[in-house]
């Protein structure tokens, strides 16, 4: 994935996430972006429908310059997807944090049984991403994780297989992105 940061639009090449509006090759303009978070990890943006697209670290100070240049509002939008992803962290978590968690999770309008629903369809890509790749990631997992593991970046064939169609789990990942609860 390269990025090319212009005057007035961001331009993308080879962009791995199949379904996303910039897949392979294309470009989102200025008044396509709702936001930013250029320090994010990866940095990302978000467009006017709600679709998060990611830029690599190296090209975050041009990001910073391409917002303020624009006028695009910088903000860093609660991240569901982290919260979501949580049980496939190398890591173990006290029932004050799982309530903390869930709490915001409740907050984005999420149910209980959504949340069940949710990690259950990603569990097995999730698993083969962080485990059977020995990345033992035990700090964050999230929106990006699960996109390149969709994509096949470190998860099994069959894994990642039980996540349906691409650009439909691309979709579905998105909506359930654009829920932050605020």
């Amino acid at each position: 994935m390269r990025v090319d940061i212009a005057d007035a639009e961001i331009r993308f090449l080879a962009y791995p996430f199949a379904g996303a509006s910039v897949h392979p090759d294309g470009a989102i303009a200025v008044s396509e972006i709702a936001c930013a978070d250029p320090s994010a990890i990866p940095p990302q943006l978000r467009s006017v429908t709600g679709e998060t697209l990611f830029v690599l670290a190296a090209d975050r100070p041009a990001l910073d310059e391409f917002c303020r240049r624009n006028g695009i509002e910088v903000r860093a939008d609660p991240d569901i997807w982290g919260d979501l992803l949580e049980p496939f962290l190398d890591t173990s978590f006290g029932p004050e944090h799982q309530r903390r968690t869930e709490t915001r999770l409740r907050r984005a309008g999420l149910s209980p049984e959504e949340i069940v629903e949710i990690r259950g369809r990603v569990e097995r890509a999730m698993m083969s991403y962080n485990f059977d790749s020995m990345l033992w990631d035990w700090t964050y997992l999230g929106l990006y994780d699960l996109l390149s593991a969709a994509n096949g970046v470190l998860a099994r064939p069959a894994a990642r297989a039980t996540l349906g169609d691409p650009a439909q789990f691309y979709h579905w990942a998105m909506r359930i992105a654009a829920r932050t609860g605020e």
